[in-house]
């Protein structure tokens, strides 16, 4: 196992195409980082600049407190789980686990029982002699992370490992990945778009944004404080309403609280944080006009045109709502739940949790439709 620490790491193709900008990052000892964002915001080159993939312009990056800008990646003792499996298709399940072993001259007793264990750990052991075209989809992913597994790397790096899977199939690997990492305490790395993933796996979330890193932490941290306007869009599902105080201001009967930030010109609030009713003293109310309900088990997802507003409020209501598209419904967005933000700045107003690089997205970007 081994920290990762990244100081100042840029990457600049030819042509002055910059896509990473100045990315400070410490791993600890055993931790499972995740890093998320939308396509090209630079999270799978960062992630193949640490596996040496990618060469760095600018910075270091260190693992277990060596820099190795100069290392080649198989110098670097780290092992890497690609979403396409790479697996050798001429070669059985047990071929493709030794081989790494093999090349590395590891003794024969060794990489049987390197081999056993990890077959074992991954319930794959029935299948050690198939080749990757008789597995499942599920089955091949356990077969890399065990080629992963084998090697006993100092850190292990994910890059989307789950995207070529169905549904169902992602919700058993999340579990399996998490469950292995906590047993193995091998530090990790897991690149994904698939907020669902970053939140349940993480044991810290690193959002990013056009290059830069956004946020920071816990992933219920930045689910409950985000950082700035990006992360409050980005993180959630539904994502978060953000609603400009001018056009609050100009509905009538709305009452803005007055003990605000000074600065504030958006208000954000959580779809599961709004309830319908009329609002109480202290509280902020709408009315609007249910467009679309979108009905997910356990709980209603509502859509309401409120006029004034450029864009859709969107609340969860628990169980299946009663309503009807069409309706006229009173809302409350409880002072408690208003998220306070600076539209020129991008930033939180109420803390100073922002992240030194973040990058401050324009207003037209983080109030767009989803």
């Amino acid at each position: 196992m081994a920290s990762i620490d990244l100081s100042g790491v840029k990457k600049t193709y030819p042509g002055g195409v910059a896509v990473v900008h100045g990315i400070d990052l410490q791993i600890a000892d055993g931790e499972l980082v995740v890093l998320v964002g939308p396509s090209g915001c630079g999270k799978s080159t960062l992630l193949r600049m640490i596996a040496g993939l990618e060469t760095i312009t600018e910075g270091s990056i260190a693992i277990d407190g060596t820099v190795v800008n100069k290392k080649e990646p198989a110098e670097r003792d780290i092992a890497m789980v690609f979403q396409n499996y790479a697996l050798y298709p001429h070669m059985s399940v047990r071929g493709n686990l030794e081989y790494g072993l093999k090349n590395r001259n590891t003794p024969r007793p060794e990489i049987e029982a390197r081999v056993a264990e990890a077959a074992r750990i991954l319930e794959i052991t029935p299948f050690l002699d198939r080749k990757p075209r008789q597995l499942s989809g599920g089955q091949r992913q356990r077969v890399a992370m065990g080629r992963a597994i084998v090697r006993k790397p100092k850190a292990f790096l994910f890059d989307e490992p789950l995207s070529n899977l169905d549904a169902k199939l992602r919700g058993q690997m999340r579990i399996e990945i998490r469950r292995l990492q906590r047993a193995l305490k091998t530090t990790s790395v897991y690149v994904t778009h698939d907020q669902l993933e970053a939140m349940t796996l993480a044991d810290r979330l690193v959002v990013m944004n056009a290059g830069r890193i956004e946020q920071v932490g816990r992933p219920i941290d930045l689910y409950d404080r985000p950082a700035s306007l990006f992360v409050a869009g980005f993180i959630g599902s539904p994502p978060m309403n953000l609603m400009p105080i001018e056009q609050l201001r100009a509905i009538a009967g709305i009452r803005i609280p007055a003990d605000l930030p000074t600065g504030t010109d958006i208000v954000g609030v959580r779809p599961d944080a709004m309830r319908l009713g009329a609002a109480g003293s202290n509280e902020l109310g709408l009315t609007g006009t249910v467009e679309l309900i979108e009905p997910v088990g356990g709980e209603s997802h509502l859509y309401l045109r409120v006029e004034g507003l450029d864009h859709a409020v969107i609340v969860v209501a628990q169980g299946r709502s009663d309503a009807r598209e069409g309706a006229r419904l009173d809302l409350t967005l409880p002072r408690a739940g208003l998220h306070p933000f600076n539209s020129v700045t991008g930033r939180r107003l109420d803390d100073g949790i922002v992240s030194p690089n973040r990058h401050e997205a324009p207003l037209a970007d983080v109030l767009a439709p989803s």
